[in-house]
């Protein structure tokens, strides 16, 4: 862009594009940005302020403040983020437990905090206190079984009543007992509240680049409140969220996560004064005899993740294809009463998926209660505490294996028709489950054969009678780390998450093994993740880095118009009115067009983009007189000569790109597929020795490589 001159030649007839006016520089919904062009208009922008700066005092403290205020949005968003999850997590336990029962003292108190308050409640019976009431009790005063009805520039996706709407039904959904997670929503409501502290400062609320630059600190803030994983967070959001992420951006990213999760520790949710409701403390280093079943679950963990994605995309087709899609509300209802009914006899269903997913990780110390510690123990046992020594199992660990395997077989099938309901639904919670009972189950057979077969060569070095060999909860806590990588293929965050998100450091090699060897499987039988399946099955227009193209064709076999079609539609530098182009808008949906010296030379001059044409030519008819139908248009620094009765022409050459992308038509794609990648272009227009020949879009790039992998070309549905 460059700034048009003062006076246009014809008299007192001034450019009135010299001032801004409304949208200009906006896009139209369900389209993709410019790149390029916003980081030119934001170090125009940045320029203009730095040389007003030396003007004044109150200009220099302009200057600062905007310097400034990418750090005051961070902390807003970490300040706001923080809060919300604290929030969430409150009431999400408290609805939770609502359905069982309430407290007598305080109503607003969830079963724990109810017993907290209790004098009465001794350790033995911790789960009990006489201040928390069942339903049953109360009413009926005897227990009962009882079934319990346990939800790219996209308008209004990020917007204030998006942030509202779905802070509340996230506490409704999670605490309803339905096979999904309230991590990824909150990702989705860390970057509406980026998106609305934005809007308050004209640096971000007029630049769309700039914008997407807080929010990919806003989604790591997410992360970091959802996990309690700052560090992880952080790592989300360059691996798996942005498709921009400069070196500034981590920074910010860096402190926005650090004030949520410093926000999220000062609520204290959990009540446990840790940021996490996972937090494990193991007593026994692994082996590296363990690594076998840390690989085989891996390898668990990236044949669900295939299963899980293939089933959920070709239900979620079916879903967008049939009737089923206009019956939303009727689906939920459906689903959650199937839930409902088939969870609630067993108990490990039965529970919310955050509590499951924290016994399944824990270790069984001589004072724990649950089934999965029921083994036997030795009556002359003299040892610590927290040195136990490998038991036989009882009773209550073989009835837990058999309802954790019904509970894994459920889980599995749930969950693929629960995601993607019109409901906020995250899938972290579920694949750790999934995983977690799978790696539990397999952690106590190796601890039982381990027991029982001490004298095995695979045991002899490392597992002497009377040890504590094998920690089940290790394996719980591998198996999550697969499952939830087979599904979404991330590594390196995976890992960092998992090890903030229990305190196990120690067991880094495990997490990294089992994440690796899920990735590898999963992406044998295909590299789309979870994420990415989505977005190609919307038909979103996501180029993604980790897409390789090999393939040998150039510009000129992608280019538009191709043989046979319709020439390339350009506007002239100064030979077209106002009705031409206002006909040529109405008859097209291009998102710009090129603009020539004239039809027959078709020089290329520049690029002006469709919507501020439709700005320009309608702020033109308000404010400036003389503008009409049949007035010519020009893009060049001086008026061309008209017969003196003519009308006054329109100048529009600030709106005009002067320097739009090109490449010759000979330039193989795959260097056209990195340049969209690196720059994030919207289009860029093929020339041969400066005439025009075409253009290709971000569209054109998509569909060129879904066809070059024998995919539908036609499933790239937007710009």
């Amino acid at each position: 862009m460059v700034n048009a001159g003062e006076m246009n030649g014809s008299g007192n007839l001034m450019d009135f594009l010299d001032e801004p006016f409304p949208d200009v520089g906006t896009y139209e919904d369900f389209h993709t940005i410019d790149w390029l062009r916003e980081k030119s208009r934001d170090t125009d922008r940045h320029r203009k302020i730095t040389s007003k700066s030396k003007e004044s005092i109150w200009e220099f403290i302009k200057s600062l403040l905007d310097a400034w205020s990418g750090w005051v949005v961070m902390l807003l968003i970490g300040l706001l983020a923080g809060t919300l999850a604290g929030v969430i997590d409150l009431a999400v336990d408290w609805m939770t437990d609502l359905k069982e029962g309430v407290c007598l003292s305080a109503f607003w108190y969830s079963h724990e905090q109810c017993c907290w308050t209790s004098n009465e409640t001794t350790f033995e019976d911790r789960d009990k206190c006489p201040l928390w009431q069942k339903w049953s009790e109360l009413l009926v005063n005897q227990s009962e079984i009882k079934t319990i009805l346990s939800g790219f520039i996209i308008r209004g996706y990020l917007g204030k009543w998006t942030l509202l709407i779905k802070t509340v039904t996230l506490v409704l959904v999670v605490s309803s007992g339905l096979s999904l997670g309230k991590e990824g929503p909150l990702v989705h409501v860390a970057c509406c509240c980026g998106n609305f502290f934005s809007s308050l400062f004209s640096k971000y609320s007029k630049n769309e680049g700039k914008r997407r630059e807080v929010l990919s600190a806003a989604a790591a803030a997410g992360v970091s409140v959802a996990f309690g994983a700052p560090i992880g967070g952080v790592l989300f959001s360059l691996e798996e969220v942005s498709y921009y992420f400069p070196l500034k951006t981590l920074w910010r990213s860096f402190f926005a996560a650090l004030v949520a999760a410093f926000t999220l520790r000062s609520i204290n949710p959990f009540g446990n004064s840790r940021l996490v409701l996972f937090y494990v403390e193991y007593h026994t280093p692994w082996y590296m005899a363990e690594l076998f079943p840390f690989i085989l679950l891996g390898v668990f963990g990236g044949l669900w993740g295939t299963l899980f994605i293939r089933c959920n995309i070709a239900w979620c087709r079916r879903r967008k294809t049939t009737q089923l899609g206009k019956y939303p509300v009727l689906e939920v209802i459906v689903v959650t009463a199937i839930t409902a009914i088939i969870a609630y006899p067993n108990p490990y269903t039965r529970q919310s998926t955050s509590e499951l997913i924290s016994e399944l990780f824990n270790d069984c110390g001589a004072l724990e209660s649950s089934q999965l510690c029921d083994y036997i123990n030795d009556p002359n046992m003299t040892r610590p505490v927290d040195d136990i020594p490998d038991r036989p199992a009882g009773a209550g660990v073989y009835t837990a294996m058999w309802q954790l395997a019904l509970a894994l077989i459920f889980k599995i099938i749930i969950t693929i028709f629960t995601f993607g309901m019109k409901i906020p639904s995250g899938l972290f919670i579920p694949s750790m489950a999934v995983g977690a009972m799978a790696g539990r189950m397999v952690g106590i057979g190796v601890e039982q054969l381990a027991y029982h077969h001490h004298d095995w060569i695979i045991f002899r070095n490392w597992c002497r009678p009377g040890a504590d060999c094998v920690t089940p909860g290790l394996y719980a806590m591998v198996g999550a780390a697969a499952c939830l990588g087979g599904v979404t293929r991330m590594t390196v965050s995976l890992v960092v998450i998992m090890f903030e998100l229990t305190g196990g450091l120690e067991y880094i090699v495990p997490l990294m093994a089992a994440a690796v060897t899920s990735k590898w499987v999963a992406d044998a039988f295909g590299k789309e993740g979870i994420y990415e399946a989505h977005i190609h099955l919307n038909g979103y227009p996501f180029l993604d880095v980790k897409d390789e193209f090999t393939h040998r064709t150039l510009a000129t076999d992608v280019m538009r118009p191709r043989r046979g079609e319709p020439p390339l539609s350009v506007l002239t530098q100064d030979s077209m009115t106002v009705e031409d182009v206002e006909t040529l808008i109405k008859e097209t949906d291009y998102n710009g067009f090129p603009v020539v010296v004239s039809k027959d030379s078709e020089r290329l001059i520049g690029f002006a983009q469709r919507r501020e044409l439709i700005l320009a030519i309608k702020n033109a008819r308000q404010r400036q007189d003389g503008i009409v139908s049949n007035s010519i248009m020009y893009f060049t620094e001086e008026p061309p000569e008209l017969p003196a009765n003519s009308p006054h022409p329109l100048k529009l050459r600030r709106i005009l790109n002067l320097s739009p992308f090109t490449v010759t038509d000979h330039t193989p794609m795959e260097t056209v597929v990195d340049i969209f990648r690196k720059l994030g272009l919207r289009q860029c227009l093929v020339t041969r020795s400066g005439r025009l020949l075409g253009i290709i879009t971000k569209k054109d790039v998509l569909r060129h490589m879904a066809q070059m992998a024998n995919q539908d070309p036609e499933s790239i549905m937007f710009n």
